[in-house]
């Protein structure tokens, strides 16, 4: 059957990023919708952001395109233009290699959710607008380094 049974989908909480500068999107849960309907060429997540958190560094992708739409909630989408709410039905988009850093904060007292889908490409790179990181990612996983491309070792947000 088509339908993606959401409550069955497991909820992935934290992120991939180093210890040092995990810590603001701890409050971000993520279900993998297109996983779990088998989808393959492009990802699509519902992600969950409780109060204060964070949906990710703030970021831009060298290779995929992301598009999102808010669901519940209201979330704020900072990014090189600067702040904008974000309520239901909201959508933003974000072109590979804009060099648009991007991320959504809850600022609420509730929940908010958004769904997110991208790209999927076989490699990426993403860089980091506000620290010096980036991440590749490739068959091997994700590897996170300074922008230069020497290994990460923590950086001070």
């Amino acid at each position: 059957m088509p339908k993606v049974d959401i409550n069955a989908v497991k909820i992935r909480t934290g992120s991939s990023y180093p210890a040092e500068v995990a810590g603001p999107v701890e409050g971000r849960q993520v279900q993998g919708l297109g996983d779990a309907a088998g989808i393959t060429q492009f990802g699509a997540n519902l992600v969950t952001l409780v109060p204060g958190a964070l949906s990710s560094l703030r970021h831009w992708h060298v290779e995929q395109d992301e598009f999102l739409v808010v669901t519940t909630g209201t979330c704020t989408l900072i990014d090189d233009f600067g702040e904008t709410i974000l309520t239901p039905g909201d959508c933003a988009a974000f072109p590979a290699n804009d060099g648009n850093g991007h991320h959504l904060v809850n600022r609420g007292d509730i929940d908010a959710q958004f769904v997110v889908v991208g790209t999927r490409t076989p490699t990426e790179t993403a860089y980091y607008s506000d620290i010096d990181m980036m991440v590749q990612d490739d068959e091997h996983g994700y590897q996170y380094t300074r922008k230069d491309g020497t290994p990460y070792e923590g950086e001070d947000t």
